[in-house]
């Protein structure tokens, strides 16, 4: 979920309780946890408005001075849905971060992680990448994403995105620039070798 810069130490700090999106179609679900640059949010119900019976208080707790200014900043399509969500921070760590420490693998776990790196190679149009690309990651750590997708003859997004469903597994870090493999992922690649 996307959150405006301006937004988000307070989100942080707990001073912004409410978040107004225009969306085509619904993007969140209460008891809903989601990563954003201000950190783990938690949502705690969301419903749709109409945009000219937002409250005063809910545009404040939303960091607007009034409803006015909450409106004329909805940005998207005018015809497309507003929706208001009650937020707040989680504290708790990111499962993705604890899961990518986790470098004690059981035969079970080695398993598991092949079963799934498996459903995405058979799932790819272009055939297998995972292993590739955890290769690559552990030669080059720290290349950048553009680099890493050019010595596979990739667009740099779509390769971007599959490096995120190898993190989604704790298996790759982000770094300021590029990533390496979390303990989890050298752990999955000597027990494979």
């Amino acid at each position: 979920m996307l959150i405006e810069r301006r937004l988000q130490e307070g989100i942080r700090d707990g001073s912004i309780t409410v978040l107004l999106r225009r969306w085509r179609q619904r993007q969140a679900s209460a008891g809903g946890v989601y990563r954003t640059a201000a950190g783990m949010i938690g949502v705690s119900s969301i419903e749709r408005i109409d945009p000219a019976t937002l409250a005063e208080t809910d545009a404040r707790a939303a960091g607007y001075p009034s409803a006015d200014a909450a409106r004329s900043d909805l940005r998207g399509d005018p015809s497309s849905p507003v929706y208001l969500m009650r937020i707040h921070p989680v504290t708790d760590p990111d499962p993705r971060t604890v899961l990518a420490e986790t470098a004690d693998l059981t035969a079970d776990d080695v398993a598991a992680i092949t079963a799934r790196l498996d459903r995405l190679d058979a799932a790819s149009a272009r055939g297998p990448w995972t292993r590739p690309t955890l290769a690559a990651i552990e030669a080059r750590p720290g290349v950048r994403a553009p680099d890493l997708a050019e010595s596979f003859g990739r667009e740099t997004a779509p390769f971007k995105v599959d490096v995120r469903k190898l993190k989604n597994l704790g298996l790759t870090l982000s770094l300021p620039v590029g990533y390496k493999l979390s303990p989890r992922g050298i752990a999955y690649l000597a027990a494979i070798r």
